[in-house]
């Protein structure tokens, strides 16, 4: 697995899920096999069935976060903000409309709340630009062409 950059706020988001699958909802899933267990014949128990399915989504994500965690560097944003990076609140001009977008890593990234991950055609593009920056990123619906009027 790659090394990948992420947010002080994109790490703590993992190592509290991480915390919760592996302390909560292990507990939860155990409890769940022990009553069902208890209903007796295990080969007939749709309830042990699903008790240690939920146990293995639950191991799979937690192997999956463990790994991703390992390979992550938490990144702070650049408090001059004299250029994009990751964390930075971007301030775009695009077809005479202005826009916000907050540059996140990978895991965190939600388009339709602004958020862009920094790995992104746009948030590569953004990466390294400073106030001013006028350039073009070519995106499935075509080349669009961005000016950065503010960097946050």
């Amino acid at each position: 697995m790659n090394e990948q950059i992420i947010s002080q706020e994109g790490y703590d988001k993992l190592t509290d899920e991480l915390n919760f699958l592996t302390t909560t909802r292990r507990k939860e899933i155990a409890e769940r096999i022990e009553r069902a267990k208890e209903l007796g014949d295990l080969s007939e128990n749709a309830e042990y069935s699903e008790a240690k399915d939920a146990q293995a989504l639950n191991e799979g994500r937690v192997l999956e976060l463990t790994n991703t965690l390992k390979n992550v560097t938490v990144v702070q944003g650049d408090t001059l903000h004299s250029e994009v990076m990751m964390g930075s609140i971007v301030t775009v001009k695009s077809d005479n409309k202005e826009k916000k977008y907050t540059i996140v890593s990978f895991n965190e990234a939600d388009p339709l709340n602004g958020k862009i991950s920094n790995e992104s055609p746009i948030g590569v593009a953004f990466i390294g630009k400073k106030k001013g920056d006028s350039f073009e990123v070519e995106t499935p619906r075509g080349v669009i062409k961005y000016k950065i009027t503010n960097i946050e």
